[in-house]
């Protein structure tokens, strides 16, 4: 295993070729997030046992209102504080797929793509002093994928929040490989 950059460990053997692109480190950031999500709980905690204390139907309604917004807060901080903490990438290329897995701890859908039907791979690109690219380096936010690519109509990506050296050499690797399994597999 070698590493690539900070944050990308890569095991490059005859068949295989694996990747794991591990979270940016945020340093102390990362606890502030925690300890915000759980007074974001908190907040939850309380307003929902204000909804059983005989309020008035608006004031009901509105607190109903109020707990809509908060619950999908809650579960968008309470993904990216658990991706911060426990989350990784996976990628693996073998002779005639790509699995690609993004995972929170062990848990994490794996998707397998075979390599012939994988087209259009491409850098993802933010300008700079976009507001995306602002939003982007703010800590409290998981990060766009900066590579993907199209299989059978639908988009495929990976590569969260890389900075452009580590995306170029991971994005090197990846099309080498490809391209030469795909070659191979078409002679065979």
């Amino acid at each position: 295993m070698k590493w690539i950059g900070k944050r990308t460990s890569v095991v490059d053997q005859k068949d295989t070729l694996s990747f794991v692109i591990y979270p940016e480190p945020i340093g102390w950031k990362k606890h502030l997030i925690g300890f915000w999500f759980l007074l974001w709980l908190a907040i939850g905690a309380y307003v929902t046992s204000e909804l059983f204390r005989g309020y008035e139907e608006n004031q009901q309604i509105v607190l109903f209102i109020f707990m809509a917004f908060w619950m999908y807060f809650a579960v968008r901080v309470g993904k990216t504080t658990l991706y911060q903490y426990f989350g990784k990438e996976l990628i693996k290329i073998n002779d005639h797929e790509l699995i690609l897995k993004k995972a929170t701890g062990s848990y994490g859908k794996s998707n397998r793509l075979f390599l012939e039907n994988i087209t259009k791979m491409r850098e993802v690109e933010l300008k700079d002093n976009s507001f995306q690219s602002i939003f982007e380096n703010s800590p409290w936010v998981a990060g766009t994928p900066r590579i993907e690519f199209e299989y059978l109509g639908k988009t495929y990506s990976f590569g969260r929040k890389l900075n452009p050296s580590d995306r170029r050499l991971i994005y090197n690797y990846i099309t080498k490989r490809i391209t030469k399994n795909v070659r191979q597999a078409n002679k065979a």
